[in-house]
């Protein structure tokens, strides 16, 4: 292992979120290196080396480069990743990637989640919507993110159709949750169990994919919970770095939908509306540095999907902070992302009409 005074840290991936952990590193001095192909958004700022992560044997190669490894997305195949220094480690993300473990890991923390059911084949499905009713959504256990390996069910007689549309790939049938709000928590955990919170995070979907997320979400007793969950969440697993979770606020209780372990897209404001952003909180947690201040000021922060507005367009709304990924527009794909005081409504309101 390369080791010296800097610490080399190299992300398993090279798109927007290693970007911004690049630009983390260069605030305290850790050099982000960034595993991934020519024209990754990262290789803007960071030093990019071409490794194929799902060859075991490029991975190791560059495990062996840098003083020690992330990742930037969990759709990395666990198998690769057993016996790297590696932050977090390769059983969270294992249980990350695949969304039937994902709810039985939950389930055995003590934390509620949607009714499901695991679907390996059509003649599955009776069974399935037995147990969570209709409607339902039919979820690929693996590789599913920003809507995508989903299909939503009304019907029985829908459920071969939808089968097919997966791709006959080992499934989860979830019922629908009546929820209040959709929330996050994100929190990071040091390698002596130290752990911060960051503040409940209000987020809005459409199609799938975040569009808006607002901090903070104000209830201090859902507060108190998630923190309480998450705590055992993050020491079960002896996590070390930024985990996000979802929920769904259901009156009084948060039912758990997914977790992410890395930064996440619902924490972004954390660059302009924290004292220490989830970015730099991560590489401080793995570097085993003391970690940052979570103390945050009420943020909205607004993705840009498939097109970035140009410079001029922003320019007259000194209230926002831009944040252009240099990613080609296409559609659905988020290319870059707004951050803007709460307080700021009119600003606020302008530019969720624009991103429509």
């Amino acid at each position: 292992m390369k080791t010296s005074l800097r610490p080399r840290v190299g992300v398993l991936g090279a798109g927007q979120l290693a970007l911004m952990l690049a630009q983390a590193g260069k605030q305290i001095d850790v050099a982000v290196i960034c595993a991934g192909q020519p024209g990754d958004c990262a290789e803007q700022i960071a030093p990019l080396v071409v490794v194929d992560l799902n060859d075991a044997a490029a991975v190791a190669a560059f495990a062996a480069s840098v003083d020690l490894l992330t990742i930037e997305s969990e759709n990395i195949n666990a198998d690769v990743l057993h016996g790297l220094n590696l932050y977090p480690n390769a059983q969270a993300i294992g249980i990350a990637q695949d969304r039937l473990l994902e709810k039985q890991f939950f389930e055995s923390c003590g934390i509620g989640v949607a009714p499901y059911a695991a679907v390996d084949g059509v003649d599955d499905f009776d069974r399935a919507f037995a147990a969570t009713g209709l409607p339902a959504i039919l979820k690929t256990r693996r590789m599913g993110y920003d809507g995508k390996g989903q299909v939503r069910l009304q019907r029985a007689e829908e459920a071969a159709a939808a089968w097919e549309e997966v791709g006959r790939v080992p499934c989860i049938v979830e019922g629908m949750v009546p929820f209040d709000a959709e929330v996050s928590l994100i929190a990071a955990r040091d390698r002596a169990g130290k752990i911060v919170f960051y503040p409940l995070i209000q987020n809005f979907h459409r199609e799938g994919i975040l569009r808006t997320s607002i901090a903070p979400y104000a209830d201090a007793a859902l507060q108190h919970k998630a923190e309480a969950y998450m705590a055992g969440l993050l020491e079960k697993l002896d996590y070390v770095g930024i985990l996000a979770v979802e929920f769904f606020v259901v009156k009084e209780e948060l039912v758990a939908n997914e977790m992410a372990p890395r930064v996440h897209n619902s924490g972004h404001w954390t660059i302009e509306g924290s004292r220490t952003s989830q970015f730099e909180n991560h590489l401080r947690a793995i570097t085993g540095m003391e970690l940052g201040g979570t103390d945050s000021e009420p943020t909205v922060m607004l993705n840009c999907i498939g097109t970035m507005p140009s410079e001029e367009e922003t320019a007259g709304f000194p209230a926002l902070y831009r944040h252009d990924y240099g990613k080609e527009s296409r559609p659905g794909r988020k290319v870059g992302h707004l951050t803007c005081a709460a307080a700021e409504t009119a600003t606020i309101e302008e530019w969720q009409k624009r991103l429509q």
